[in-house]
C-alpha cells in the first residue's frame, strides 16, 4: 500500500498547488477574518438547530424563528465574501470531479489489465 499512499501524497500536493486551490484556501481565511461573516454563519447554525429540534420533536417550526434564519441567511448570502466562497469552492469542485473521473477511469482500466503490479 505504500505506493499507493505515496501516490495520494503526491495528488495531493498537486492539487494543493493549484490555483483553484489556491483560491479557496485564500476564500475560507478571509470568510473567516470577516466577523459579519461568522456571526451570521454562527446565528445560522444555532437557528438551524433550534429548528432541527423543532422538527426532530415532530413540531411545526416556529414561523418567527423561520423568518429569522431566512434574513440571516440572505444576508449572509448576499455578502461579496461569502459569494467569493461559494465561486471557489465550485471551481475546485470541478477540479476534484475531473480528478474523481480520471482516478475512476484508471481504476477501470486496472481492474481489466491482466498484469498484477506489486509495491
Amino acid at each position: 500500500m505504500t505506493n499507493i499512499d505515496d501516490l495520494a501524497g503526491s495528488l495531493g500536493r498537486a492539487l494543493g498547488n493549484t490555483p483553484e486551490y489556491r483560491t479557496l484556501a485564500r476564500a475560507k481565511e478571509c470568510a473567516d477574518d470577516d466577523r459579519r461573516i461568522v456571526e451570521l454563519t454562527n446565528q445560522l447554525r444555532q437557528q438551524e438547530g433550534t429548528l432541527q429540534a423543532a422538527i426532530r420533536e415532530g413540531k411545526e417550526p416556529d414561523q418567527a424563528e423561520m423568518e429569522r434564519y431566512e434574513a440571516a441567511l440572505n444576508k449572509l448570502q448576499a455578502s461579496s465574501v461569502y459569494q467569493s466562497l461559494v465561486s471557489a469552492q465550485a471551481n475546485f469542485d470541478k477540479v476534484m470531479y475531473r480528478v474523481n473521473a480520471a482516478i475512476q477511469k484508471g481504476m477501470q482500466e486496472g481492474a481489466a489489465s491482466r498484469i498484477i503490479l506489486t509495491s
